[in-house]
């Protein structure tokens, strides 16, 4: 295990280098509006704010320093609230990239791809996902954008499906490519975190078109966008995939 108080900064390179991709685009508009910010990141970066690349690059440091920061202080045994069925909210919020009229059509003969770094590359259907042992938890979504929510999800505890599937609990990341097109990706210890559920209902219910049917990962530790829906692959890597969101700028780690 790694000893947290001989854990060093990282020097100027590293966080010129991390500045470059990361902080969500409300704290960069923030940043942007407040020199004595501008000025802090100044000092901690190294970097001469005299222009938007400038401003850019330091707060893509920044970001990366965050991502760090996040991931070392993320306690894998650490839970999230949860809540009782009269707090559930109803009804529970449509949230995507597209309005909900343009929900994707459900997958004919849906099969989930697993790849990377597992060792069992099957393909996994409906019923023999929903043959593993499964788990409810009532927990607030958080969105990025400012709302929350409560929910009742149901599902595989998502490391027990990675300890099925033979995947490294040693590398770094697991990526998801869903049926809407979008794509996300998250740290190992989030997806051994107990409440990271392969979600496959919603209020008891098997899980709406709208929640992200066939499949949804529910992770109430990370904010909304890191939740995908509409999964059709999962995938082990030791290199960092990014997302749909996070390409353009939220920060990766996305803690709630």
């Amino acid at each position: 295990m790694v000893d947290k108080k001989k854990i060093m900064l990282p020097n100027h390179q590293d966080i010129i280098k991390d500045v470059y991709k990361g902080l969500d685009l409300p704290t960069r508009r923030l940043f942007g509006k407040n020199l004595l910010s501008l000025g802090a990141i100044t000092l901690l970066t190294g970097c001469t704010l005299t222009n938007e690349d400038n401003i850019e690059q330091a707060l893509e440091v920044m970001s990366r320093f965050n991502d760090r920061v996040q991931g070392w202080l993320f306690d894998p045994n650490k839970l999230a609230p949860t809540y009782s069925e009269e707090m559930i909210t109803k009804p529970f919020p449509f949230n995507a990239y597209y309005d909900e009229d343009e929900i994707r059509p459900d997958p004919d003969n849906f099969k989930l791809k697993v790849s990377g770094l597992i060792k069992d590359k099957k393909d996994w259907s409906l019923v023999e996902l929903n043959a593993m042992p499964q788990t409810t938890q009532i927990t607030r979504h958080i969105c990025v954008e400012g709302w929350s929510a409560i929910g009742k999800w149901g599902g595989v505890r998502f490391s027990d499906f990675l300890q099925r599937i033979g995947a490294d609990t040693q590398a770094s990341f697991v990526g998801f490519r869903c049926h809407d097109d979008y794509y996300t990706s998250i740290d190992m210890p989030t997806a051994m975190h107990p409440q990271t559920l392969l979600t496959l209902t919603f209020a008891d219910q098997v899980l709406p078109a709208k929640y992200g049917y066939p499949l949804k990962l529910r992770i109430p530790t990370k904010l909304g966008y890191k939740n995908p829906k509409y999964i059709k692959e999962i995938f082990v890597t030791n290199v960092n995939p990014g997302g749909y969101w996070e390409d353009q700028g939220y920060n990766w780690f996305g803690g709630s």
